[in-house]
């Protein structure tokens, strides 16, 4: 087996530049007065109360930021200050928690922290290290490609609402090729406490700005890797810089005039792949149209399958945080695996709750734990822990 570098896939940022102030005082402030609100913390249920207090009690315990502690980092810290009421705080705690420390403590409650709902898996990129590059999964008769019907994302978004409160509309495709996006988000507005969107911004035309900023997303982020060609379209093959960046300046633009009071959080971010990607030109283009302007690590998931086994035994996270839902209603425990060799079931044939939880899934979980990695595929060639 070839030893290789974990991938910490959760934090995986090289840097994130904040364009606002993320010190935190002022959220814990909040946070600290809402800590004494019985009225509020009553709202929560008796095994969300818990999660409440051992998160608060993270915060205040005076220590520094350590593994299997609960802490305010700069995203954090953004994302309560955009929540002007502060009866959402104790949930959304509660819901951080969940995404931040199960995975830790390996906990498996009743749903998964995190949804990943895919509007559409094709996409009009192909990114280098994209797996959209992967001839097997993009051509149609593999089955792979499609657009999720609006009755079946209808579904989904009622069985998670009340129940998972971070949300991503993204996953293998580019989600504004789907024919019903406006619809979609149309249907979101006050379900979730973070709906998240990626896209490349390359069909960001005036109707879907409205329709973001008019829905329930929360963070916005655009995928772009360059602030130059032709390192853009050398990266992102299909795609042209100066198309996009118009489209984004339009967003930003209609935000600005027509959406004053829009507690979105918008970034551009990339993925690192080479020295000449430089932050520093990220900032300089960008930086005024977004909030947030980050790098994330590389990780060679375009070809996971034809990676060769390698010897990491650390369990994957993502196990324990997040849950995919395909176009098709096909349920994943991760996107590494694109072509769903590890399918735990499909929508409508059991409730989220039960997928999350049956046999199929706590069998890799256990197998992960169990130091038994090696024995899956494709976990044997992922470096995601």
């Amino acid at each position: 087996m070839e030893s290789r570098k974990p991938y910490r896939k959760h934090n995986s940022f090289v840097e994130l530049r904040h364009k606002h102030d993320a010190a935190g005082q002022a959220a814990r402030s909040r946070i600290a007065a809402v800590r004494s609100r019985s009225d509020l913390i009553a709202r929560l249920s008796a095994a969300h109360r818990k999660l409440f207090e051992q998160a608060v009690a993270d915060i205040f315990s005076g220590q520094p930021p350590a593994a299997g502690r609960f802490a305010l980092g700069p995203s954090v810290v953004e994302e309560i200050n955009t929540y002007p009421d502060d009866a959402v705080l104790p949930r959304y705690l509660v819901h951080r928690y969940r995404y931040e420390m199960f995975p830790q403590q390996y906990v498996v409650d009743d749903f998964p922290p995190y949804l990943q709902i895919e509007p559409s898996s094709i996409c009009n990129y192909r990114c280098v290290f994209c797996y959209e590059t992967d001839k097997t999964f993009t051509r149609k008769s593999r089955g792979y490609m499609g657009h999720m019907p609006l009755d079946l994302f209808k579904r989904v978004v009622d069985e998670a609402e009340g129940r998972v409160e971070f949300i991503s509309l993204a996953s293998r495709g580019e989600p504004l090729l789907c024919p019903d996006i406006v619809p979609m988000l149309a249907y979101t507005p006050g379900k979730f406490l973070n709906l998240k969107m990626n896209t490349n911004a390359s069909l960001l035309d005036a109707d879907k700005c409205h329709a973001i900023l008019q829905s329930g997303i929360k963070t916005l982020v655009f995928s772009a890797d360059a602030a130059e060609e032709p390192l853009y379209s050398q990266l992102r093959v299909g795609g042209k810089l100066a198309k996009v960046l118009a489209n984004i300046e339009r967003f930003q633009r209609l935000r600005a005039t027509q959406y004053r009071d829009s507690h979105l959080i918008t970034r551009v971010s990339g993925v690192k792949i080479s020295d000449s990607q430089n932050l520093d030109s990220m900032q300089k283009l960008w930086g005024n149209l977004v909030d947030q302007v980050a790098f994330v690590e590389y990780n060679p998931w375009e070809n996971t399958y034809e990676q060769p086994p390698n010897d990491i035994i650390t369990p994957c996270s993502d196990l324990w945080r997040r849950m995919f839902v395909w176009w098709d209603g096909k349920v994943n425990p991760c996107d590494t695996d694109y072509k769903s060799t590890l399918c735990v079931g499909r929508t409508g044939d059991s409730s989220l709750g039960e997928l999350w939880t049956n046999e199929s899934y706590q069998t890799l979980r256990r197998a992960h734990l169990d130091k038994r990695r090696h024995a899956q595929s494709p976990c044997n060639r992922c470096t995601v822990t």
